[in-house]
């Protein structure tokens, strides 16, 4: 039946549908897929199921591949898309009806939904009630049906998971679900198996939410004689307060995180650390998450998402990230910010100075903002921090700034002398020169600071805020 290559014996596969973005539940089982098949020399395949038409989008599609792309997942086979295998599932159906596996159903909406109401009345589970399941009536007519597979009505699906353990469901809590609708496209759990067969997928990988999905599956792939394979259900992420995971919690798309500065490398650790570990180790590489994965150590019980740690190991490969990288990284927020970076010193420079202070790439980029643009202090710091006591030592240290060596250590020794000659404490002058000079009252040392942003900068910002030092009473 494979109509695809096999030739590795792991395959794994992620199966997004495009009908929304790339979100972190959907990033860490296709992280937790592609990890598994590098682990074990496998392939990992990436499979669009794209038969939900009033709801997918080529917007979203483009949005998963991005994501996943910028996770740095890339598949080995795929992407495959199931409307264009619509031919290969009518195949399939028919296979499972000339069996006695499947059968033609003519119900209409309006009868399904009476039945459906009937049973609620009653106090009955609504469901398919099998009426045309062995029925010998005359088909109405005109009356495109429907095919549903006919679920066993006797006997139990057991399954062993590979991440909850032995799972066993009656087939008594089964309908007959429908397989192939009268349009010719198939429903989720039976494009699922075809798909699955076709592929020789060895091992399913998927969020727990699909528990109640694989008896259904099970059921068919006994029905077409094929050999199951492996499930891991991943148990699901909430979020810090426990509750099921949404926008508020962290549940934006994966490249929103892009937009708001985070690595990609710092995600994919974080990500893999969400149901999973590996002793006690929180910050490792994609090659170490690669050697050390299994899926004897993903955790029984729900994952809790924390912003704040997800924030905290950014930070941590910040710190560590290459300067060029961070530079050219960095770069596109000071644009976006109206910055011209032609207009202050080489970022890779900035960036060496300011990274450590950073938890996100656009922290990163609005500390460095006063590099590249003059920000005018707000009327409430120059009322806390200029005073007319201070700004004789502030014009002395403009006088002697303009003629010594520029570098951090002279800048320094003209900083302290004019502490010295004028009785001062560090704190006293440093904080008003920092808002003179950057806008600001947090920056990295202010000799540093000085020395980067250049002379004639310094000395133009500090002439411009001398102005505005109320005058000695």
């Amino acid at each position: 039946m494979a109509v695809f290559a096999a030739d590795a014996m792991i395959r794994t596969r992620f199966a997004p549908s495009p009908t929304g973005f790339l979100h972190i539940g959907g990033a860490r089982t296709a992280l937790f897929c592609w990890a598994y098949a590098k682990k074990l020399g496998g392939t990992f395949i990436l499979r669009v199921e794209d038969t939900d038409l009033e709801r997918s989008t080529q917007q979203s599609v483009q949005a998963i591949l991005d994501g996943m792309q910028w996770l740095g997942l890339e598949c080995d086979e795929g992407p495959f898309f199931q409307m264009q295998r619509l031919q290969r599932y009518k195949e399939v159906a028919q296979q499972l009806l000339d069996a006695g596996h499947a059968y033609h159903c003519y119900c209409s909406k309006e009868e399904l939904d009476a039945m459906r109401e009937a049973q609620r009345a009653s106090g009955q589970k609504p469901r398919y009630d099998g009426r045309w399941r062995d029925s010998m009536a005359t088909p109405p007519a005109g009356v495109v049906p429907v095919v549903r597979f006919k679920t066993p009505r006797t006997g139990d699906v057991t399954w062993d998971d590979q991440v909850k353990g032995l799972i066993t469901i009656s087939n008594e809590e089964l309908d007959d679900l429908v397989i192939l609708r009268g349009d010719g496209v198939p429903t989720y759990n039976f494009g699922v198996v075809v798909d699955d067969l076709d592929m020789a997928i060895t091992h399913v990988i998927r969020g727990d939410d699909h528990v109640n999905n694989t008896p259904r599956q099970i059921n068919m792939y006994k029905a077409l004689g094929a050999v199951l394979p492996k499930f891991a259900h991943l148990p699901m992420i909430l979020g810090s307060d426990g509750e099921r995971l949404s926008k508020r919690h962290g549940a934006v798309s994966v490249m929103q995180y892009r937009d708001e500065g985070f690595l990609p490398e710092a995600l994919v650790n974080y990500l893999a650390r969400l149901g999973w570990s590996h002793g006690d180790e929180e910050k490792f590489s994609s090659e170490q998450l690669i050697e050390w994965f299994d899926l004897a150590h993903i955790s029984k019980s729900p994952a809790r998402f924390d912003a704040e740690k997800l924030a905290w190991l950014n930070q941590q490969y910040i710190k560590e990230a290459d300067l060029r990288r961070l530079a050219g990284l960095t770069g596109p927020f000071l644009l976006a910010d109206g910055c011209s970076l032609a207009d202050g010193p080489p970022l890779v420079n900035v960036v060496a100075l300011l990274k450590d202070r950073a938890t996100t790439l656009r922290e990163l980029a609005d500390a460095a903002v006063m590099f590249y643009r003059v920000l005018e202090p707000s009327a409430a710091l120059r009322a806390q921090h200029y005073s007319a006591e201070i700004r004789p030592a502030l014009a002395d240290l403009h006088t002697r700034l303009q003629a010594v060596v520029w570098n951090r250590a002279v800048i320094n020794e003209a900083i302290k002398a004019v502490i010295s000659a004028h009785g001062l404490k560090m704190p006293k002058l440093a904080m008003p020169l920092r808002v003179m000079v950057t806008g600001e009252t947090h920056t990295p040392s202010i000799d540093a600071t000085l020395e980067l942003l250049g002379r004639d900068h310094v000395l133009a910002r500090m002439e411009a805020q001398l102005m505005n030092f109320p005058a000695p009473g």
